[in-house]
């Protein structure tokens, strides 16, 4: 079991001030959620294949 399977579902992340990143800090964090968004996505379609298999074994 990981940690991460520990850790309340629904917790809220706190948005970070803007206003003080420089414009190359601001690009670092666009790539770094956009890397985290594509791996969010590889997560539900391998949750979903899984899903879509565990429903043809009860039809």
């Amino acid at each position: 079991m990981d940690a991460e399977d520990l850790e309340p579902l629904g917790k809220k992340v706190k948005p970070r001030d803007l206003t003080v990143m420089s414009i190359e800090d601001l690009e670092e964090y666009i790539a770094l959620m956009t890397a985290e968004i594509e791996r969010t996505k590889v997560a539900i379609k391998t949750k979903q294949s899984a899903r879509a298999g565990a429903e043809s074994v009860f039809k």
